[in-house]
C-alpha cells in the first residue's frame, strides 16, 4: 500500500514517516519534500537503506512531477508547508504559493489519478484566538477549540493554512473527493527546525545566550509531543470519516514563560537569560484544543507527560550540539 507523503523532510513528516513505516508493515512511503530551509534530509538519516521508503526532492506546485508520484498510491497526506508566523508577517507571498496553490496542485492531481484519499495537515492557528484563561486555575468550563469552531486566522500564514482547508473541504463538496483534515496544537519534539519556541530556546539556553521571549510572555499554547500527533494523523487517515475535521490537542496549555522557565530549570540555566522583547503584530493569546471528535471516532488520546517529554527533547539538541 503505498503513500504519498509531502513536506517528509521536515519536522512532522519526516517524525510521521517514520511513525508510519514502524506501525505499519505494508506500507510503502513516496516522500515529495522541495527541501526549503525548513527541510532537512537529515531528518531521514534513520531511513538510510529502507526499501519502503523513497526520497524525491521537488515541489508541490510542479504539476506533472505530482501526477507521476502519485499513479498507483493509495493516499495522500498533505504536510508540506510554510509554517513560521514571523516569516509569513514578513512575506506572505510563499505561504499563499505553498500552502494554498500547491494544495490544490495535490487536490487535483490526487481526483485526476483516482487516489483514494487525500488527508490534510493542518493547523489550530486557522481558528484565531481563545480568551486567556490561567492555565494553572481550576475553570470548569474553559473554552476551546471544537471543530465547528468558525475558522478566524489572525496571520498570513494561518490564513494561507484556513485557505487551503476550505479548498479541500470544496473539493470534498464539489466532486466527492475522499478528504479528511488533521488539525494539531504546538508540535515539539526531535528534529524540529531552530526557528520555533522550544528549539530556540534549548540552543540559546546551552550557549548561555540570551533567551527573547515576546511580550510578557503569558501568550498560552496546547502542547503535543509529535509521535502523539503522528498517531492521531495515522488515525484520521485510516478511520476518519470524509469530509470531516479532526482536532488533535495535548491538553497540556503552557504559558510561553512557563516553557522556556521549565527548558532552564532542564539546563540549570538562570533565569536571567530571560529577555523580554516587544510582542509580534497580531500574536494570538491563548490556543487550546478540544479533541473528544479523535477520541470518539478514532479511539485516539495523547499519552505523553509533558515534563518528561520536554526533558527528552532537551537532552536529544544538548546531543546533537555537542556533535
Amino acid at each position: 500500500m503505498r503513500l504519498l507523503v509531502t513536506g517528509g523532510a521536515g519536522f512532522i513528516g519526516s517524525n510521521l514517516v517514520r511513525h508510519l513505516l514502524r506501525e505499519r508493515s505494508q506500507i510503502e512511503v513516496v516522500n515529495l519534500d522541495l527541501l526549503t530551509y525548513a527541510g532537512d534530509v537529515g531528518n531521514l538519516e534513520a531511513l538510510r537503506g529502507e526499501r519502503r521508503h523513497s526520497f524525491v526532492q521537488g515541489d508541490i506546485c510542479d504539476e506533472s512531477l505530482v501526477r507521476d508520484l502519485m499513479k498507483g498510491a493509495w493516499a495522500v497526506v498533505n504536510l508540506a508547508a510554510e509554517s513560521h508566523v514571523d516569516r509569513s508577517i514578513e512575506n506572505p507571498s510563499p505561504f499563499v504559493r505553498t500552502n494554498v496553490l500547491g494544495t490544490r496542485v495535490l487536490l487535483d492531481a490526487a481526483r485526476e489519478t483516482g487516489v483514494s484519499r487525500f488527508l490534510q495537515v493542518s493547523t489550530d492557528e486557522v481558528y484565531g484566538e481563545l480568551p486567556w484563561v490561567d492555565p494553572d486555575s481550576e475553570v470548569p468550563e474553559k473554552p476551546l477549540f471544537t471543530e465547528t469552531t468558525p475558522l478566524s486566522p489572525r496571520s498570513p500564514y494561518a490564513a494561507s493554512k484556513a485557505a487551503a482547508d476550505l479548498l479541500a473541504l470544496a473539493y470534498a463538496t464539489t466532486y466527492g473527493q475522499n478528504v479528511v483534515i488533521a488539525r494539531g496544537s504546538n508540535n515539539y519534539g526531535p528534529h524540529q527546525h531552530q526557528e520555533k519556541l522550544i528549539p530556540r530556546v534549548i540552543t540559546k539556553a546551552i550557549l548561555r545566550d540570551p533567551v527573547p521571549l515576546y511580550g510578557d510572555g503569558l501568550h498560552i499554547r496546547d502542547w503535543i509531543w509529535v509521535e502523539d500527533f503522528c498517531a492521531g494523523i495515522l488515525a484520521a487517515l485510516e478511520k476518519g470519516r470524509p469530509g470531516e475535521v479532526y482536532n488533535f490537542g495535548g491538553g497540556m496549555e503552557r504559558t510561553n514563560l512557563q516553557v522556556v522557565q521549565a527548558i532552564l530549570v532542564a539546563l540549570n540555566a538562570p533565569d536571567g537569560l530571560i529577555e523580554f522583547v516587544g510582542d509580534r503584530p497580531g500574536h494570538d493569546r491563548r490556543y487550546g484544543m478540544e479533541f473528544s471528535k479523535a477520541r470518539d471516532d478514532l479511539g485516539w488520546e495523547p499519552k505523553a507527560d509533558f515534563r518528561s517529554r520536554l526533558n527528552r527533547t532537551v537532552e536529544w539538541y544538548r546531543r546533537r550540539l555537542r556533535q
